[in-house]
């Protein structure tokens, strides 16, 4: 009799001996949160399904690289994410400082808790459209649609130190509200907004 599949090392196990029933189990489990997750750092219904897939299908691939000592859900997550740069490496022409900058990304988020951060997200969001009116405009226009501080200034007839004095405030309050690996959570963010901002400039 097969052990229970309700524990990260016996579903591990049971994936790395084939065992169809816990793939078909982790599809079950995992498909549609993972799309959402994909579907957020795309924006696009169909590359998530297909970022997502491309994942399930590795895994299956290479079932027997598992390690069984670690948390399943956060290796999904971060192969999600891993394959996000890897589909737009292919699909765009990167220049070297872009190649840069998308290591870097990669690196940061070896280095965290996707499914936090996933959670992150949410609060970020939530966060920002709690921003004063003025301070909320602003900070959107700087980090949502890229415009630059003179850009920003000119848009709204108001002084680039007003700008600045408006991005400050927003990231005072941002990390006031969000405690917890403050600084490169919320670089991480915006990174994927510039990302972004980036291929789809490029498209």
């Amino acid at each position: 009799m097969s052990p229970p599949l309700n524990s990260d090392i016996n579903f591990i196990n049971a994936l790395k001996s084939g065992n169809t029933s816990a793939y078909n189990k982790l599809v079950n489990d995992y498909h549609q949160k993972l799309c959402v997750y994909a579907l957020n750092l795309t924006h696009d219904r169909s590359e998530a399904e297909d970022i997502v897939q491309n994942v399930f299908m590795r895994v299956w691939r290479k079932r027997d690289k598992l390690k069984a000592n670690f948390s399943i859900q956060s290796f999904l997550y971060k192969s999600v994410y891993n394959e996000f740069i890897d589909h737009y490496r292919k699909q765009k022409n990167v220049f070297p400082l872009e190649k840069k900058y998308l290591d870097a990304l990669h690196h940061l988020v070896e280095e965290t808790d996707v499914v936090s951060f996933d959670n992150l997200i949410k609060k970020v969001k939530q966060e920002i459209q709690n921003l004063p009116p003025k301070c909320k405009n602003v900070f959107l226009l700087s980090k949502q649609e890229g415009l630059t501080n003179i850009e920003i200034a000119e848009y709204l007839n108001i002084s680039i130190k007003t700008v600045e004095a408006q991005i400050t405030k927003a990231f005072y309050i941002l990390r006031t509200k969000i405690n917890k690996k403050k600084d490169s959570n919320l670089f991480l963010y915006f990174s994927i907004l510039k990302l972004k901002r980036v291929l789809l400039f490029k498209s």
